[in-house]
């Protein structure tokens, strides 16, 4: 075992320019003219992409997406309650102008409620339709998918018109949930198959088929933040305990000290994709594309060398996220071990997924490493010191400590952790690996 003889490296060890990341620290909105740029309500970014979607983010339909104060209010609240079959409550469903809320109860009997223009408010719509009134289009993730031709063949659970945010439009611009859409006649229809019931105070509320659930994390988006609890969002913004599985037609309960107002590292699930809120202030604090570059610099400065072939590895640029590259570092997922790319320890009956470390022996997957590209997903500014299991993705110690806690919604009743950047099941013991680099010899 040569171990001790060869000079390791962990990336700490590595002296990070502090004055020069400082500055790099901020984020772009930050470097503009504040005066003059729209106000940023927060961004929404989907999990299992690293910075774009895999064939280019196109119009509505991309890996994140940003909410500014709209020029005009387009906010809706609540008015008038009709029981149907009145003719007032026909005209509120066939009323393209007018907002609507639809709960049908049985053929006899639908409750009508209509919506009124809110002033004070800006409205955000999420779905599966690429129609008009949807804001941000969202397709199903599937994880580790290079291309969207991937996802095309999955039928689809997101509801095509998935859930609406609403952003008060004065500071301190609170952002809130809503399960369900407006569609192009402006009405949100509830099936009579869908839970629905009667409020304490004579109101109307249900929720979607699906369901959208929300998570707020303790101590904010940090690196002290902590996983919460996967809540319930209705129609009307209430706040409910899970259902027994996605579609069951039986409510949780009512949670009534917890609200439907997002915070900075809300996790939004649809049912096949899950979005993460960022608020604009929370995007302040985070590491930018910059500085991600800059540490990826300071990685390839430090000229780490694989021990077997002794050849210098780079990291390839964000740009080139996908290929893999000649210089590319690779990993023994048990132990750390950085390397070169080798077929040494590539036992035929080991079907080339398990490989031994020529450094310690240990045995287990060997994989690329990959720079973990989206910012929004970092806790912390830490230099990348770890990798996700089994994706190879790299980010920060907090990052990868954080994200492995999470249980993810998946499919109609399980959860699992996964990568934020791939969306691949996390595996191992901790689902992370702190990775061990070799300096140069000379």
């Amino acid at each position: 075992n040569n171990e001790k003889s060869v000079p390791q490296l962990l990336i700490r060890d590595l002296t990070f320019e502090k004055k020069s990341l400082a500055k790099l620290m901020f984020s772009p909105d930050q470097e503009n003219h504040p005066s003059k740029a729209p106000v940023k309500y927060g961004e929404l970014i989907v999990l299992g992409y690293n910075g774009s979607l895999p064939n280019g983010d196109r119009g509505r339909r991309k890996s994140r997406f940003a909410l500014f104060k709209r020029p005009k209010a387009n906010g809706v609240k609540p008015s008038t309650v009709h029981i149907a079959c009145t003719p007032q409550a026909a005209k509120a469903i066939s009323n393209k102008d007018q907002h609507s809320i639809s709960y049908t109860l049985s053929r006899a009997q639908t409750v009508v409620v209509e919506y009124t223009h809110d002033s004070n408010t800006d409205m955000f719509q999420i779905g599966r339709s690429t129609e008009s009134p949807i804001d941000f289009v969202v397709t199903d993730t599937v994880p580790g998918s290079q291309s969207n031709s991937d996802t095309q063949s999955v039928q689809s659970t997101i509801s095509r018109f998935a859930c609406r945010i609403i952003c008060e439009r004065n500071p301190p611009f609170t952002a809130r949930i809503y399960a369900a859409g407006f569609d192009s006649s402006k009405n949100i229809f509830l099936g009579e198959k869908a839970a629905k019931w009667k409020t304490s105070d004579g109101q109307m509320d249900g929720l979607t088929t699906n369901g959208v659930l929300v998570m707020h994390p303790r101590n904010g988006f940090t690196e002290d933040s902590k996983p919460g609890v996967w809540r319930e969002i209705s129609v009307c913004g209430n706040v409910f305990s899970l259902r027994e599985t996605r579609s069951a037609q039986q409510r949780g309960k009512m949670v009534e000290n917890e609200t439907n107002q997002l915070q900075d590292g809300s996790l939004i699930d649809l049912c096949g994709a899950t979005l993460l809120w960022r608020t604009a202030e929370g995007l302040s604090r985070t590491p930018t594309l910059k500085h991600l570059e800059a540490l990826r610099q300071e990685i390839n400065a430090a000229r780490p060398q694989c021990p077997v072939g002794f050849n210098t590895l780079a990291f390839p640029s964000m740009k080139r996220k996908d290929v893999v590259d000649e210089k590319q570092p690779w990993v023994y997922l048990n132990c750390g071990h950085v390397h070169g790319y080798h077929n040494w320890g590539n036992k035929e009956e080991r079907d080339g997924k398990e490989r031994e470390c020529p450094m310690c022996r240990s045995v287990g997957p060997y994989v690329p490493l990959w720079l973990g590209c989206e910012a929004g997903f970092y806790v912390d500014a830490g230099p990348p010191t770890h990798a996700f299991s089994p994706c190879g993705h790299v980010c920060s110690e907090k990052t990868t400590a954080y994200w492995s806690q999470i249980p993810l919604p998946h499919g109609t009743h399980t959860f699992h952790a996964a990568c934020p950047f791939c969306a691949h099941q996390l595996a191992g013991e901790q689902g992370y690996i702190r990775l061990i680099f070799q300096g140069p010899l000379d």
